[in-house]
């Protein structure tokens, strides 16, 4: 069946009839959407929406995140029509998945798109969707969480990541990838007793309150007990994701725009994304996936099962 479908679909992305199912498309050609699902603006039939925010003007490095989203639909082509591995379930033919493509707007107008992103955001939730977000750089999680907050309440944070993006900034006219948990603190959008980041290694004195596991103590006590430390601090809590790529070891993920070494390995962060199974995880985003900086494509492939991984912790309880 699957040869058979290969040779006769081709921009799955359009011609698709249903939201559901795998697809068995040729990984080098058609139309690129993730995962080969349809593009549509009409979610009343989705359960979630894949949606990519192409911002990268509140990096403090090197640019070109503005490219993650199209760069990790690409990589996503390269996984396997069937059902993602180790699951024990295909989340692509019993959950309603959407490409609902990238949100528009002006480039030359930056101070205006936390509003637009947190409007974008809101928008997909109010079709009861949930949200998975291709990025972009780590200021978009902000608007994200106060669209996800507005619906849900106050989150728990599960973040990945090589910084606490936590340092103290009270000027609410900047937009800086570095201070979206200071300003998501400060706001009260997460519950900083039911947080934890994942994979630092970058010094901020002040952690705000929230758990920390820094990337070399992942290396000492291994993924099984880290999964054990995140599932006790998060407990039952309603719980945002969101994965900045760096959190990943250069070696990994060398496509990003603030590459710090001694990170987490890929097998690593595959293992404790798994082991999260069956937290009220609500929705996720993955994001600073650089495309100039990654020359052989490893970041993007990384970041699209990152975003699958995403997609089957959303799903996992709500079989």
């Amino acid at each position: 069946m699957a040869l058979e479908d290969a040779q006769n679909e081709i921009d799955a992305a359009f011609t698709r009839d249903n939201l559901k199912g795998p697809g068995f498309e040729n990984t080098f050609a058609g139309a690129t959407s993730f995962l080969r699902r349809r593009y549509t603006k009409d979610l009343a039939q989705a359960d979630v929406a894949v949606t990519g925010i192409p911002f990268d003007q509140a990096v403090t490095n090197r640019p070109g995140t503005r490219l993650g989203p199209r760069a990790i639909r690409e990589a996503s082509a390269l996984q396997s029509p069937d059902a993602p591995y180790g699951w024990g379930f295909d989340v692509m033919s019993e959950f309603a998945i959407a490409d609902y493509g990238d949100m528009a707007f002006d480039y030359a107008k930056p101070a205006d798109v936390p509003a637009r992103i947190e409007a974008h955001i809101a928008g997909i939730l109010a079709q009861d969707c949930a949200a998975v977000t291709l990025g972009g750089d780590h200021s978009i999680t902000l608007p994200i969480l106060r669209a996800h907050v507005a619906k849900h309440g106050p989150l728990s944070l599960i973040q990945f990541d090589a910084h606490t993006d936590s340092w103290a900034d009270d000027d609410d006219t900047r937009v800086d990838h570095g201070t979206f948990v200071y300003t998501a603190v400060k706001e009260g959008l997460i519950d900083v007793t039911r947080s934890v980041q994942i994979g630092i290694r970058t010094t901020n004195d002040d952690p705000l309150g929230i758990t920390i596991i820094d990337a070399p103590e992942v290396h000492r006590i291994g993924p099984t007990a880290t999964i054990d430390i995140i599932r006790e601090v998060v407990g039952d809590a309603t719980a945002y994701l969101t994965f900045d790529i760096d959190a990943l070891d250069p070696a990994f993920a060398p496509g990003t725009g603030t590459p710090v070494w001694g990170g987490l390995t890929s097998p690593q962060a595959a293992a404790i994304l798994r082991g999260l199974a069956g937290l009220n995880i609500v929705g996720g985003d993955i994001v600073e996936v650089s495309p100039p900086f990654d020359t052989s494509g490893a970041t993007a492939i990384a970041g699209a099962h990152v975003a699958t991984e995403i997609l089957c912790l959303w799903a996992y309880p709500r079989r």
